[in-house]
């Protein structure tokens, strides 16, 4: 389950980094800023390769750690913290890292 997951989660993160580099700002429901956009692209690469290492603890460590980050920057957004005001999140970001984060977490926890 942890693989198919993140098959399908990690070239998302890329599409997503893309075309957050497409979309003008004004367009967007989400951030939109380079930093965010850039994270997004290198994690779904990295999400990408431990996928071709087929080794199933890196691919469900992976699925949770990623699912913590999400979790953190829902909190971050809320607390003002960092890496805020880099990222500029938007409140759709904050549900989207929430309902992804704990996903993640939990898939890669009970999968």
């Amino acid at each position: 389950m942890n693989y198919f997951v993140l098959l399908v989660f990690a070239p998302l993160l890329v599409i997503v980094g893309i075309l957050g580099f497409i979309i003008p700002q004004n367009k967007s429901l989400t951030s939109g800023a380079p930093a965010y956009d850039l994270f997004h692209i290198v994690f779904g690469l990295i999400g990408i390769l431990v996928i071709y290492s087929n080794h199933e603890p890196y691919i469900r460590g992976f699925n949770i750690g990623f699912g913590l980050i999400d979790l953190y920057q829902a909190v971050a957004s809320f607390g003002h913290i960092f890496p805020e005001k880099y990222f500029r999140w938007t409140r759709v970001d904050d549900a989207l890292h929430i309902a992804i984060g704990a996903g993640l977490v939990l898939v890669g926890i009970a999968a």
